[in-house]
């Protein structure tokens, strides 16, 4: 459906800066963890912007938000539309909030001009994407997609030992939807691309066909605390130097199943954590990745195997706990389509691209037709208080998520 709405992009970069404040750090970005006071502070404020624009915001029993706009048609399936507020532990200004108030500014535009949708628009905030405080990432999308079951999500737990379910009774952010009560007729999610490739090649849009499969461990190194001084070499059971060469093994994996695969140890824990004392026990956190996923499968039998030789030759215990597993996915070629007719329109530069990182429309893609919206960021570099974008890269991805939403109304 071609119209001629035009999104402000002053406004969308004012709202954007706005929200920077909710978690900002020193060096310029932001630490906003799950259901941490300034996610709180962040979702009070996004609400309070929602009812502004005349919306009705719903809550369900994991946090997750959704703000809808009444389309002339009660009956259609909502087309909706966003992402997160939650950050890293030193994030940045972009990674989700992008998404969520790029949605906004379409409602308003929409308001501001008078027009009217056939089907209700709901503009969503997903609890928990992240996965740094409380793991899996794209946590409650998940329940929501009946792949992570509800119990589990609220009896999870941070570092802290504080669980999920305790946290968010804390913030008043618990519910009484229960989760994935609502269903829609379409999911499109605004995002940076989190990578260099659009900025490399000098394209304005991502089209985002799918993404690749994401393989979470929690790893336990058990070995015996004993004196720096007094032990000999030939005689220590070292977990951190047992730990040191998993590190190296999990890069190793990756290199061995290129060019698809990536792999990275995020967390590390040594105890006693005394410096002449030799560590007896380590527990670290893993990530793998492959596009393909048979791919994944290698992989993980890879890191068994190599685990196992480690173990043996360091006098060690290695446990290792899969956390979370989410195969590869392929977006609807309809609402791929709808994006890349958005850019066309538009004239901008656009390439189709898959998704190295995970995102929430990951899991909606199993229960409705679900297309991703990239724009560049500079170097490629995310999950860094460094993150950074353009005002017109932000513009122009919301003006392509915009008109995906007009054109998958029109249909």
């Amino acid at each position: 459906m071609a119209t001629n709405l035009r999104i402000d992009k002053e406004r969308l970069w004012s709202s954007l800066m706005d929200s920077a404040q909710f978690g900002a750090t020193a060096k310029g970005g932001i630490r906003r963890l799950t259901l941490s006071d300034e996610d709180k502070a962040v979702r009070d404020w996004f609400k309070a912007a929602c009812e502004a624009e005349g919306m009705t915001v719903e809550i369900d029993a994991l946090g997750n938000m959704f703000a809808t706009r009444p389309g002339t048609d009660p009956d259609a399936a909502p087309i909706s539309f966003g992402s997160h507020l939650d950050t890293q532990p030193a994030g940045g200004k972009f990674d989700g909030i992008l998404g969520v108030l790029a949605g906004l500014e379409a409602i308003r535009t929409l308001n501001a001009a008078g027009y009217r949708t056939t089907a209700p628009l709901t503009l969503i905030n997903w609890t928990n994407e992240e996965g740094a405080r409380f793991a899996p990432a794209m946590m409650c999308s998940g329940v929501y997609a009946g792949e992570i079951g509800l119990d589990a999500a609220l009896a999870t737990t941070d570092n802290d030992g504080k669980t999920f379910g305790a946290e968010l009774d804390r913030i008043g952010y618990r519910g009484t939807e229960p989760v994935g009560a609502r269903r829609f007729g379409a999911y499109i999610e605004l995002h940076i691309e989190q990578g260099p490739i659009l900025e490399e090649e000098a394209k304005t849009i991502g089209i985002v066909t799918g993404g690749q499969g994401i393989l979470w461990f929690d790893g336990t190194i058990t070995g015996k605390d004993s004196h720096a001084g007094a032990t000999p070499m030939t005689m220590r059971h070292d977990a951190l130097a047992a730990l040191a060469e998993v590190i190296l093994a999990i890069e190793a994996i990756a290199f061995d199943h290129a060019p698809g695969g990536r792999a990275t140890v995020g967390e590390v824990f040594a105890l006693p954590g005394s410096r002449n004392t030799i560590p007896g026990t380590t527990r670290f956190k893993a990530d793998f990745r492959h596009p393909d996923a048979a791919g994944l499968t290698a992989m993980e039998a890879d890191l068994n195997a190599r685990l196992a030789a480690i173990a043996t030759r360091r006098k060690v215990e290695i446990d290792l706990t899969p956390v979370w597993r989410k195969d590869p996915i392929v977006f609807d070629p309809a609402i791929v389509g709808a994006v890349a007719a958005a850019a066309e329109k538009n004239g901008y530069a656009a390439r189709d691209i898959i998704s190295g990182a995970g995102h929430d429309a990951f899991y909606l893609a199993s229960t409705c037709p679900t297309g991703m919206i990239f724009v560049p960021c500079a170097g490629g570099v995310s999950h860094n208080e460094e993150e950074s974008t353009t005002e017109d890269e932000c513009a122009a991805g919301a003006q392509v998520l915009l008109d995906t939403i007009l054109e998958v109304d029109g249909r």
